[in-house]
């Protein structure tokens, strides 16, 4: 079967192999008519654009952090507000709520979201506590991963490092978690933050799992758990994917010092998640209007070598009030938040093909792409693309329509 979708722009940065691929370039795009063979696109041809012509094709999203157990629960909170440790005092008062139906529930609210926002891989960290054994939202989330029809709900099981520092409590954590999840581990100021870190990784090298920290969630200048994490990857020659959250300290470190950390970083194949919804809101507090942003260094790692991907966090629950599960949004807001200048094609992989990449999964560029891992927009710049023009996720039956038009 051939089908073409007409007038069509193309991100140049999430094209992949160009050959076979004949447009306009411009404005960070390609554009032309789209070729479909046998269910792929697999070439463009020029064309003469058309008046409501030029809409953007561009793989699904990839959601890289998000919190499935905690989300929308903000309802029933407390009063809203405070910081980090508030909002971990908050969320284990409403765990007496967690039961597997309201777990369920919520979960798929938050996944109904990440669908509308055309997601096909998404990536939630899961409480752990205080046991070896897995929690039970762990099992529920499990259960709803394995009935999803048409997305890739990836678990990372979330503890503190200080008690991955026993042996025998990472051993076992590490145990209960299927190839394919994830192990991750809390690190803040906690205490055997390296004999933690040591047990972490050795038990992913072990088993074959992927690592996500939540790594200096705090603007301490104190905290340097992220150069830790890349000291343990480069000393034991780690090779299995690392991603690491917030690094919100890391906006303290500059010159030689950040250029050490980001060299290690790079060299070890760290990726970072740059996460503004939930660090805009909890960092920085005080009595009144916050005087710093409480984010990383977006540019600077970028222009370092070092993988950038922006994830949504945390949604409607006691570390962010508001939000939805939608990269787009989450990289709207690092547009603004973390100054992240057009052109805006360099900044696309942060929530499709890099955030793949930081997951452990092959990323789907555009050339050679399935219909279904596809998303046709109504945007006709990336400005409007990123601003939140509507998308779909392209279909067989949706593309035989407009092969018709």
């Amino acid at each position: 079967m051939t089908a073409t979708l007409r007038d069509i722009r193309l991100p140049l940065a999430l094209l992949g192999a160009q050959h076979g691929f004949d447009g306009v370039e411009a404005q960070g795009c390609l554009r032309g008519d789209a070729l479909f063979r046998e269910g792929r696109l697999v070439g463009m041809t020029r064309a003469a654009p058309t008046p409501q012509g030029g809409r953007i094709l561009l793989p699904r999203l990839v959601e890289v952090h998000c919190h499935l157990d905690k989300c929308h629960t903000a309802g029933r909170l407390d009063a809203a507000g405070g910081d980090l440790a508030h909002a971990i005092e908050r969320t284990r008062r409403d765990k007496d709520n967690w039961t597997g139906a309201d777990l369920r529930a919520r979960a798929l609210t938050g996944l109904e979201e990440a669908r509308a926002a055309g997601c096909a891989l998404i990536r939630s960290h899961v409480d752990w506590g205080d046991t070896a054994a897995p929690p039970l939202a762990w099992h529920v989330l499990q259960e709803v991963a394995a009935e999803l029809p048409d997305m890739t709900l990836q678990l990372s099981a979330l503890t503190g490092v200080d008690k991955m520092a026993d042996p025998g409590f990472a051993a076992a954590v590490a145990g209960n978690i299927p190839q394919g999840q994830s192990l991750g581990c809390f690190v803040l100021d906690h205490a055997n933050v390296d004999a933690g870190l040591r047990n972490v990784f050795a038990q992913a090298a072990a088993r074959g799992l992927a690592l996500d920290f939540h790594v200096d969630e705090g603007l301490s200048p104190d905290l340097n758990g992220l150069e830790r994490i890349a000291d343990v990857a480069l000393g034991t020659g780690h090779e299995g994917p690392v991603l690491c959250g917030h690094a919100c300290s890391l906006i303290h470190r500059g010159g030689a010092e950040f250029a050490r950390i980001a060299d290690k970083l790079a060299g070890a194949g760290i990726a970072v998640a740059l996460l503004p919804m939930t660090n805009l809101y909890l960092q920085g507090r005080g009595t009144g209007t916050p005087t710093a942003r409480g984010i990383t260094k977006a540019q600077e790692l970028v222009a370092a070598g070092v993988r950038v991907t922006i994830g949504t966090d945390n949604v409607r629950d006691a570390f962010c009030p508001v939000g939805r599960h939608d990269p787009m949004r989450a990289l709207e807001l690092a547009v603004l938040a973390a100054h992240l200048d057009p052109p805006f094609g360099r900044w696309l992989p942060a929530v499709t093909t890099d955030a793949a990449r930081a997951l452990g999964h092959a990323p789907i560029p555009l050339s050679g792409a399935r219909v279904d891992d596809l998303l046709l927009t109504e945007a006709r710049d990336l400005a409007a693309l990123i601003a939140g023009a509507p998308r779909a996720r392209l279909t067989a039956a949706s593309l035989r329509r407009e092969d018709r038009r």
